[in-house]
């Protein structure tokens, strides 16, 4: 008696099928700067005009939203989660995503889901001006439940090293300038699975599943356009953690960023009322509540910022202020 691959647990024929229902998607992410196509063992990449680069790198994944994804068969957004939270990491230093990579694992692979996630991180791609050159897709029996899959990324992009924005030059005074979340975009979902039970229950005319994978909003291009016009001291992407965590992490020792919570506009999704079930601290602690991502600047750059942002298609609005202090934030 003899056996396969596929006795095993393992479809070779689904894998080529997948790679056969994204190429074209995938190749439409490619800049003059990919130099192979898709199957090679590496990707190779020319990186361009740049006089002192400074490469910068960033990997993630979408985490438990993709549990909501299983619950509702649609698979087409989590892929530009994915794509998101490695691009908005990398921008926070100023860097032009160049190119990204992909993994997806699985107990039993299905092209038509697999394609769908796929072409979700293309979609990604393509918002972020980065070419997808490359990935895995690893189907793993007995490792995963079926119908399951986890999904990661990495990016890399550039900056040129005069111009690398690491919070250095934030100054007394500077404004905190807030640009609008989508929603949670893809962290705190553990919390927010235990408190929506039903994701079918309509909330403001959309089912709450719909809410929830409304995909995480990329920054990239917006902000590349704010960057030919202002000086950029600082930048933060609101990721777990929310405000708490993260902005801190461009505050140079010395100083402290200001915030009023009263000034952050709050999506509709956490005025539901489940969400009072979460004390303000750990709302605050957990999740975006409405900032997916900060700049700082100059106090005189504040208006010119804000109309930049809002002429890219951005809403964005004024926060809080930078004074001297020990303590790297205050929210109140």
């Amino acid at each position: 008696m003899t056996i396969s691959y596929k006795d095993s647990g393992v479809d070779k024929e689904e894998g080529y099928r997948t790679v056969e229902k994204i190429k074209d998607k995938v190749k439409s992410t490619y800049s003059a700067n990919v130099m192979n196509e898709i199957g090679s063992f590496g990707a190779l990449y020319k990186l361009g005009e740049y006089k002192k680069p400074v490469l910068v790198s960033g990997t993630d994944g979408v985490g438990t939203k993709l549990k909501i994804a299983f619950e509702t068969g649609k698979y087409d957004t989590v892929g530009i989660d994915c794509v998101a939270m490695c691009v908005n990491d990398i921008l926070c230093h100023g860097a032009k995503p160049l190119f990204f990579l992909d993994y997806l694992a699985c107990g039993k692979l299905d092209s038509d889901v697999s394609s769908e996630i796929i072409k979700g991180v293309a979609d990604g791609c393509l918002q972020a001006g980065a070419s997808l050159i490359g990935g895995e897709t690893a189907e793993m029996p007995g490792f995963y439940t079926v119908g399951e899959y986890d999904i990661a990324g990495f990016a890399v992009g550039a900056v040129e090293e005069e111009e690398i924005v690491n919070g250095s030059n934030i100054e007394e005074g500077n404004a905190i300038i807030a640009i609008s979340s989508s929603g949670p975009h893809s962290n705190g979902f553990s919390l927010i699975r235990k408190l929506f039970a039903d994701l079918n229950e309509v909330y403001e005319n959309k089912k709450i599943w719909e809410h929830l994978l409304t995909p995480t909003k990329i920054y990239v291009r917006s902000i590349q356009k704010l960057m030919e016009s202002v000086k950029i001291n600082g930048m933060a992407h609101i990721t777990g953690g929310g405000l708490i965590e993260n902005v801190p992490r461009t505050i140079p020792d010395g100083f402290c960023a200001n915030i009023d919570k009263k000034k952050v506009e709050i999506p509709s999704i956490f005025k539901h009322e489940y969400f009072k079930k979460v004390t303000e601290d750990e709302l605050w602690g957990t999740f975006n509540m409405g900032v997916g991502f900060i700049v700082i600047v100059k106090k005189e750059d504040t208006e010119k910022t804000i109309d930049i942002l809002k002429e890219n298609g951005e809403n964005a609005y004024e926060i809080g202020y930078i004074s001297k202090g020990e303590n790297k934030l205050c929210l109140k």
